[in-house]
């Protein structure tokens, strides 16, 4: 029998092999990764492996795909929840989005500890918004829903198998082979042509709904491998001569500790399609459509701590727009190092980020009883801290390498009030509860704390 985690395993590396034969430069982003990570490991030992060991970090992926209808994004929660992966966050790119970038958007991934640190593949899946007047007018959203209500993205044998592989946690291997076959075949680029002139009708409102609605299968948009260093990374790639996209999204490199996520992508390649004319031609053509992503991840920050981390993007913003010509990352660094404490013990003492605690067993004995502050066990030796790894997603960043790989900003009309979509909406959509990522955290953090309490006899978890 496959268990989940193993079907999670062999899909995200198939998935991975499938989209480096496909776009040859993933692959180079890939080596680049892999020997970044090497290189990290050599220079930092112990340091290097504060989020996550070595081995986790290489073998890390996730991927992103869009779907366009309801009908097909609780289809493919089914083929995710096969794998163990629950929906996570709420994703607004309509709103994070300064070009027209019509989706809202949700990640599948596993949420237990020991499921993580097994593999944490996780999947960002986007949902086309045809309701959204702001981008589609009457008549475009009606020949849209009628084109996507006319198409079929996933067969029902693998909908059949996922079904059995969620409710029973696991596939006989011949099973389990059908269906990893199946998962990856749905998410390869089709060869059917495309009809040119509806693609382009939806290209001149966004190039994404285009992507999603202007087709008739789906694909793995980019796979995103995980680095140590993405400075590095970006440097050695484009050394190699891999374009990439102009700015490294989310948190500035700085002597602090790492925080939630950095991201960057080479751009979006001119691959080779066919494209059907309207007289029924079928000609040869290129779409800019799929690119390599990378990632780094840092400290998931709590509730508080994400509060201070979006004041100072808009205060980046509102310094950039008074000082045109500044460069941002020099901008958000000297801010961070004003705003952010920069060790991981301040970021615990000011409950901006999120660690769990572990009692140290080899604490020399000196006959005194354990404290039941958490500072103070921390101090004392008696407890050691450890960062929870961010696992999740920025909308600002996602919406721009949505962005940066985009050749037109398609039309957006502000003058609509734009469709309202939020978690609640979703899990709706879905039949499946969206899992709010503070939560997760939370949990994870108050499970240490309470191994804690019962390891060293105290009457409550320590604060």
């Amino acid at each position: 029998m496959i268990s989940q985690w193993q079907l999670r395993a062999a899909f995200a590396q198939r998935l991975s092999d499938m989209y480096g034969r496909e776009v040859p430069a993933y692959t180079t982003l890939v080596d680049v990764s892999r020997e970044v990570n090497e290189d990290v490991l050599r220079a930092q030992g112990a340091d290097a492996e504060r989020l996550g060991s070595i081995s986790r970090a290489t073998a890390e992926r996730h991927g992103a795909i869009r779907v366009g209808t309801r009908a097909e994004l609780q289809q493919v929660a089914r083929i995710f929840g096969a794998l163990g992966m629950h929906p996570v966050g709420f994703y607004d790119l309509r709103e994070a989005a300064a070009s027209a970038v019509p989706v809202v958007s949700t990640a599948f991934r596993p949420v237990d500890g020991a499921e993580l640190a097994r593999n944490p593949f996780r999947v960002f899946t986007s949902l086309l918004t045809p309701a959204d007047p702001r981008f589609f007018d009457a008549d475009l959203r009606e020949r849209l829903e009628n084109f996507l209500a006319g198409r079929q993205l996933f067969p029902p044998e693998l909908l059949a198998l996922a079904d059995r592989a969620e409710a029973a946690g696991e596939l006989p291997e011949a099973d389990a082979e059908r269906f990893l076959q199946l998962a990856v075949q749905v998410f390869e680029l089709s060869p059917e042509p495309v009809e040119r002139a509806w693609y382009e009708t939806l290209e001149r409102v966004s190039a994404v709904a285009a992507d999603i609605g202007g087709v008739r299968s789906t694909h793995i948009n980019h796979l995103t491998p995980r680095v140590l260093d993405i400075d590095e990374l970006y440097r050695r790639m484009t050394e190699r001569g891999i374009e990439m996209i102009d700015t490294i999204q989310g948190p500035p490199r700085w002597k602090g500790p790492d925080v939630l996520l950095r991201q960057t992508s080479f751009r979006a390649l001119a691959e080779p399609r066919a494209l059907r004319t309207p007289d029924g031609e079928v000609i040869s053509g290129a779409l800019r459509v799929r690119f390599g992503e990378v990632e780094a991840r840092g400290i998931a920050l709590t509730r508080q701590g994400r509060a201070r981390y979006d004041a100072l993007l808009a205060r980046v913003d509102e310094e950039a727009a008074r000082r045109p010509g500044t460069d941002r990352a020099d901008l958000a660094r000297a801010l961070w190092a004003e705003e952010l404490p920069d060790t991981e013990k301040e970021l615990a003492a000011q409950g901006l980020a999120h660690f769990t605690y572990h009692v140290v067993s080899d604490r020399p004995g000196d006959g005194s009883s354990p404290p039941t502050r958490l500072d103070e066990l921390v101090q004392q030796g008696w407890v050691r801290a450890e960062p929870v790894v961010y696992e999740d997603f920025l909308p600002r960043s996602a919406a721009g390498i949505f962005q940066s790989n985009l050749s037109e900003e398609g039309t957006r009309n502000n003058d609509q009030e734009g469709a309202a979509y939020d978690s609640d909406w979703l899990s709706g959509v879905l039949g499946r509860e969206v899992l709010d990522p503070f939560e997760l955290y939370e949990e994870q953090q108050n499970g240490s704390l309470a191994a804690v309490a019962r390891a060293l006899g105290l009457d409550r978890p320590p604060r």
